[in-house]
Formats: structure tokens, sequence, C-alpha cells
């Protein structure tokens, strides 16, 4: 398995971003009010948040980056243009394009598929697909590129390891995983009466952090058949997952790994990264 290609979501800013930017004691001039996310400056010598995450998966082994933007994305191509990225690092740009009955992207279900097709090689590879706004350990990025039976394969993170509050670690999905350590189902903001039915057979809960190993033939038709979220009004990447898994049991291994994963996410979590190096 030579999975040396990461597809790194970075549409336009999240709701919460936006809202968070309005409570979050930040100057009116401040960059994050201009930029998507993942292009916030942060750090003791303030760099994008997104050099980082290549960072990072420069050391995991990967060399080969495909950022999945909006139309508008000069600026990420400025970030290659001077020279932010390490040359080793080739950098590709999928366009997620709005469909003409929408005023807002399909989601990220979507977006991948616009990648795929934009960048059909993909298709006959395995690739790892990450969000941007997510700053995942250069171990996480590794283990998703070791050699493995199954063609698909995600993170699956202790619940106990991630150091948000319980309002936040509740909104994320969990996961029912087999006793020999296969996904069975991405569970969405669970009822919090029911999350022990979702322990593994270490005794975590386990919640998906949307960073995923896939088999591009494999995950591709349903992405292209991926049903709208009847409340979001998007084609969610989980939801393809879960509709592939059914379709083809066994096919993810879950990864366990306990570790705490900085997130961008709301614009609040923006100081925590001042001492980033």
């Amino acid at each position: 398995m030579d999975n040396t290609s990461l597809v790194v979501l970075v549409g336009g800013a999240s709701s919460r971003m936006k809202t968070s930017l309005e409570s979050a004691r930040l100057n009116k001039e401040s960059h994050a009010n201009f930029v998507h996310k993942s292009l916030i400056e942060v750090g003791a010598v303030p760099k994008p948040f997104l050099y980082y995450l290549v960072r990072n998966a420069y050391k995991a082994g990967y060399t080969r980056l495909y950022l999945v933007t909006g139309i508008e994305n000069k600026a990420f191509k400025n970030l290659e243009h001077n020279k932010v990225f390490l040359e080793e690092i080739q950098v590709s740009y999928a366009i997620q394009y709005i469909p003409e009955d929408r005023k807002k992207p399909a989601g990220t279900a979507d977006a991948l598929q616009q990648c795929l097709d934009q960048f059909p090689e993909l298709k006959e590879q395995v690739f790892t697909v990450c969000n941007g706004d997510n700053l995942y350990s250069v171990e996480a990025l590794r283990a998703l590129r070791m050699p493995r039976t199954a063609p698909n394969a995600l993170i699956s993170y202790a619940r106990s390891g991630l150091d948000f509050n319980e309002e936040r670690i509740a909104k994320f999905a969990v996961m029912d995983i087999t006793e020999d350590g296969f996904l069975n189902e991405i569970i969405e903001k669970p009822n919090s009466d029911r999350l022990n039915e979702y322990r593994d057979i270490s005794g975590e809960i386990r919640v998906s952090m949307n960073i995923f190993s896939f088999s591009g033939h494999l995950i591709y038709p349903f992405l292209k058949q991926c049903p709208l979220n009847e409340i979001r009004n998007e084609k969610e990447l989980p939801k393809a997952v879960s509709n592939m898994i059914k379709a083809h049991p066994r096919s993810m291994l879950c990864i366990p790994r306990s570790e705490h994963i900085p997130d961008l996410t709301d614009a609040r979590d923006i100081p925590l990264f001042k001492n980033l190096h």
C-alpha cells in the first residue's frame, strides 16, 4: 500500500467559527475576520494553521497534497507562491463548485467526490482525507499509511483523551466498533443516555475526528450516491462511509489513539496556539 497522498478539506468557514468571531475577544482588524480558518496565523512565529498540518503530514511520509477549496482560492495558492509549504510537497488544488440550484457547497462528501473527479488517479489509489482545521499528529497521520489488510481505515480517538469541554465533546460523532476493531457505524450526535452502548472492547468511547484513509475505487460510488442530510441539506462524508460499510462490512479498520487534537473550529481557540512552534 503506497499511501503518500493527503486530501485536505478547506472549504468555507463554518457557522460556528463565524458566530464565535463575534463573541471572541479579537480586534476587529484581526486576521481571523478575513481569511479561511485554516489560513489564520498562529504560533510563536505566526504561520498559517495549515502550515503546521502540512508539516506534520510531510514528517509522516506524505509527499502529495490535494487542497479542496472553494472557487476563490487565491489565498491558498499564495501559500505555495510564498513558499510557506515545503518544496518536497507536491501541491494540487481541487475546486468544490457550487451547483446552480444551491447557494452554498453541498458538503464534505461532495467535496471529496469533486476532488476525485478532477484528479481521477485518486480513484485508483489509497489516500488519506482530513479536515483543514484540526492539527492531527505525525503519529496519527503515519498510522494511516501503515500496511493493513482492510481497504479503508480511520483513527478512532478515545473520548477520554480529548481536552475539550463536555459541551463540545458531546457534539462529536461516536463509533460502533466490532470486537476485532472494524467499524460498524458512525453515530452523529448520539443520545447521551446511550453512550455506554458504544464502548469498545477496552471500555473507551471512540469518536471520529474526520481523518480517514480510503481506497478510492471503493469509496467513490458512495460519495456519488450520498443522500442529502435532511437537516443540514448537505452530503456528509460520515454518511457515505456508513453506506459503504453496509455494502462492504469489515472494510474499515479502526486504529485506536488516545491524544488531544488541537482544533480551530471556534475563534476562541485561536489564543491557545500562541506557543506553537
